[in-house]
């Protein structure tokens, strides 16, 4: 049996999210189907976490085992040539045994981008979320390094999640506009909640807006409470960026 990883970039605007699910197209289940066409076999892709529905990935990474004889560039390459449009293997190759996609990861960056600018734009849309009213973005920083180290995050985890450990570290959220005019917040942490990115940014937009105060970060984490945070931010402006191992 061999152990294969690779890093895929997707689009996930038309799918509902990594994981295989009953009520919709999935990217995992995509790329099971790709490689069970490519070597004849079943697999069970593992990667490094999920992402929601409607989330992208730049880097997500994926790992499988499968006792096919077919060189690492005929998979490579029989991959891509049936994968959708919006689905891309940009590597792969052959690792030990025992690396693990999802419990060999030490962090995760993911990159949130805003198009902050009166005129909603139609180029892109499905790339950023839009907001129009004007943001400040040194309220936002202020607001962002009170969520630097390690907190219970209950007030971003998403209502009904069944998760009970609900502690995370954030090492690092940098806040910048881009070369093409996009407001960029870029977090990295050893693990995320579910939507815990999301309502981050909600909240953090809300600081940029003038409807909350920095230092109300600091008193909504201690809150643990998910109803005193902001809103969620939409799924269509996330990325997976990196994953580390």
């Amino acid at each position: 049996m061999r152990n294969f990883k690779m890093i895929v970039e997707y689009d996930g605007t038309a799918y509902c999210g990594w994981q295989r699910q009953e009520n919709g197209t999935s990217i995992q289940q995509l790329l099971e189907e790709a490689i069970k066409l490519i070597t004849g076999q079943k697999v069970a892709v593992i990667g490094s976490g999920r992402t929601d529905a409607g989330v992208h990935a730049l880097n997500q990474v994926g790992s499988f085992k499968c006792s096919t004889k077919l060189p690492v560039n005929k998979i490579f390459m029989g991959m891509n040539s049936v994968l959708p449009p919006d689905i891309v293997i940009k590597e792969m190759e052959e690792v030990a045994d025992e690396f693990h996609a999802q419990h060999d990861v030490k962090s995760k960056v993911y990159v949130y981008k805003i198009c902050n600018q009166r005129l909603r734009p139609v180029l892109g849309r499905n790339y950023f979320w839009h907001i129009r009213f004007p943001l400040d973005l040194e309220l936002m920083k202020k607001a962002a390094q009170f969520l630097i180290g390690t907190h219970d995050f209950s007030c971003f985890c998403a209502t009904g999640t069944k998760v009970k450990d609900r502690v995370r570290t954030i090492t690092y959220i940098e806040i910048k506009t881009s070369d093409d005019r996009l407001i960029e917040i870029k977090v990295e942490s050893h693990g995320f909640l579910k939507y815990m990115v999301r309502n981050i940014i909600g909240t953090l937009v809300e600081v940029g807006r003038g409807k909350r105060k920095p230092e109300e970060m600091k008193v909504i984490i201690e809150s643990r409470n998910r109803n005193i945070a902001g809103v969620t931010a939409p799924a269509c402006g996330l990325f997976l960026k990196e994953v580390k191992y």
